[in-house]
C-alpha cells in the first residue's frame, strides 16, 4: 500500500515536509545528520553495554563495530529506498545478534528504518523484516546451543529472547501509532485545503457578481446617454450636455464602487471604505440614474420597513439594479415599478415589474443575454432565499425572496455564513 499524493505532499504532524524527524533529512536532502546520531548512539551504547555483559557475550571487535556502523549507514537512504533499508538493517542486526555481541542499542537503526517504512506506506515489507529478524534470532538461539547459553548467561534463561519479543511488539505499536497520526493529520490538512479552496472560489464568485452588477448597470447607462448625446449634439447641445454630465456622474460612481470592491482584497490594515456599502437606503440613487436614462421608476412599499443585515440590503440593491438595467437595455417600456414587501415577519420580497414590450436587440448583441439573472439567483441562494424571473402579461417580472433573520453578529444571515 503506497501513500497518496496528498499524504506525501502534506506537512506532517512533526512539522516540515516529508514526515517525522527520523524519516526526513535537512532541507529535503539525505538524512545524514540523524543517521550519524543513530551511529553515535549505537557505538557508545553498545560499548557501554559490552563492559557490563562480560558473561556469555562476545566482546566487541572490529567486525562488531563495523556492524554497528553499517546499520546507520543504510539509514542515509531510508527516505528514497525504505524497503531495502529496512531489510538491510534487519539483516545487519540479525548478524550482530547471531555473532553473540553484547545487547544494546543496536536495534536503533532497525527501529528507525521500520518506522520510516511503515510511515511511507510499506507496512508489509516492514512487518516481514521484523518477523524475519525475530524469527532468525530465535532459530539461531535454538540451533546453536552456545549462543543460547551465552544469552542465558547474560540475561538468565530465555529472557533475552522474551525481551526482544516485547521490544518487537512495542516497535510495531509505536510505528502504527505514528502512521495513524500522520494519516489523520493528512486528512485534516486535505480538508483544510479543500475548505480554503472553496472559500477562495466563493470569494471569486462574489467579486465577479459585484463587478458584473456595477459595470453592467453603469456601462448600460453610459451607453444610453452616449447615444442621446450623439443624436442631440448638433440640434440641441444643451440636452447633449446634460447627457454628458450623466455619463460623467455614472462613470465616477462606477469607479468608486469598483475601487471599494477591489479594496476588499487588501489586508485588514488598509483604510476603511469612505462610502457605505450599497443598500436599500440608496434606492433613490438608482431611480435618479434610471430617470437620466429615460426610465421612470416607481417605488412602492408594503408593510413597515425595518433594518436588515448588510448582506440582505446589498442583495436587494443589486437585484433592483440589475432588473432596472435589463429594462433599460432590453425593454421598450419607459417605466418600471419596484415593490418592497415587508409583510413577511422574517423576510423581504423585492419585485421589479417591466410592463414591456421587449425591445428589438441591438446589432451585434449576443443572443441569450449575460450573467445577470444567474448572478441574482446566486445572491438570493447565498442568503437562503429564492429568485424567480420570467415573462408576465407582455412584460417581465423579477421577484426575489430574501430572509432577513440573522444568527450572527456581523450582520450576515446564517445561510450566507456557511
Amino acid at each position: 500500500m503506497s501513500p497518496s499524493s496528498t499524504e506525501r505532499g502534506a506537512r506532517g504532524p512533526f512539522g516540515g515536509h516529508g514526515g517525522p524527524p527520523w524519516a526526513r533529512g535537512r532541507g529535503g536532502g539525505l538524512p545524514v545528520f540523524s543517521s550519524l546520531l543513530v551511529a553515535l548512539i549505537q557505538l557508545a551504547g553498545s560499548g557501554a553495554a559490552g563492559r557490563h555483559q562480560t558473561a556469555g557475550r562476545v566482546p566487541l571487535d572490529a567486525f562488531g563495530y563495523l556492524l554497528l556502523v553499517a546499520g546507520p549507514a543504510l539509514l542515509v537512504l531510508r527516505r528514497r529506498r525504505p524497503v531495502p533499508v529496512v531489510a538491510g538493517t534487519a539483516a545487519v542486526t540479525l548478524v550482530y545478534l547471531g555473532t553473540g555481541y553484547p545487547y544494546g542499542p543496536v536495534f536503533a537503526s532497525f527501529a528507525v528504518a521500520y518506522c520510516t517504512a511503515v510511515w511511507s506506506g510499506h507496512r508489509r515489507a516492514a512487518v516481514l523484516s521484523l518477523l524475519a529478524l525475530y524469527s532468525g534470532h530465535l532459530l539461531l538461539a535454538f540451533a546453536v546451543p552456545r549462543a543460547w547459553l551465552r544469552g542465558a548467561g547474560a540475561g538468565g534463561g530465555g529472557w533475552p529472547e522474551f525481551g526482544l519479543g516485547l521490544l518487537a511488539l512495542l516497535l510495531a505499536a509505536v510505528a502504527e501509532l505514528l502512521r495513524i497520526r500522520h494519516e489523520q493529520f493528512a486528512t485534516r490538512q486535505a480538508a483544510r485545503q479543500a475548505a480554503a479552496q472553496r472559500r477562495a472560489d466563493e470569494e471569486r464568485l462574489r467579486m465577479a457578481r459585484e463587478l458584473h452588477d456595477i459595470l453592467a448597470h453603469s456601462i448600460s447607462l453610459i451607453h444610453v446617454q452616449a447615444g442621446v448625446a450623439l443624436e442631440l449634439i448638433d440640434d440641441r447641445p444643451e440636452q447633449a450636455r446634460a447627457a454628458l454630465v450623466t455619463i460623467k456622474a455614472a462613470s465616477k460612481e462606477a469607479l468608486g464602487e469598483v475601487r471599494q470592491v477591489l479594496g476588499t482584497l487588501r489586508g485588514p490594515g488598509d483604510v476603511a471604505p469612505r462610502r457605505p456599502a450599497p443598500g436599500l437606503t440608496r434606492l433613490t440613487e438608482l431611480t435618479e440614474q434610471a430617470a437620466h436614462a429615460g426610465l421612470t421608476v416607481t417605488v412602492r412599499t408594503v408593510g413597515e420597513a425595518r433594518e436588515v443585515p448588510a448582506g440582505v440590503g446589498l442583495a436587494a440593491f443589486r437585484v433592483v439594479q440589475e432588473a432596472l438595467t435589463n429594462v433599460i437595455r432590453h425593454s421598450a417600456a419607459r417605466r418600471a415599478e419596484v415593490l418592497l414587501d415587508w409583510t413577511g415577519p422574517h423576510a423581504l420580497t423585492v419585485r421589479v415589474d417591466d410592463p414591456g414590450p421587449a425591445a428589438a436587440p441591438e446589432a451585434g448583441e449576443p443572443a441569450g443575454g449575460g450573467n445577470g439573472l444567474a448572478g441574482m439567483r446566486e445572491r438570493a441562494a447565498a442568503l437562503g432565499g429564492t429568485l424567480t424571473a420570467g415573462p408576465r402579461e407582455g412584460g417581465f417580472r423579477v421577484q426575489a425572496f430574501l430572509p432577513t433573520r440573522t444568527d450572527r453578529s456581523d450582520g450576515t444571515s446564517a445561510r450566507e455564513a456557511r
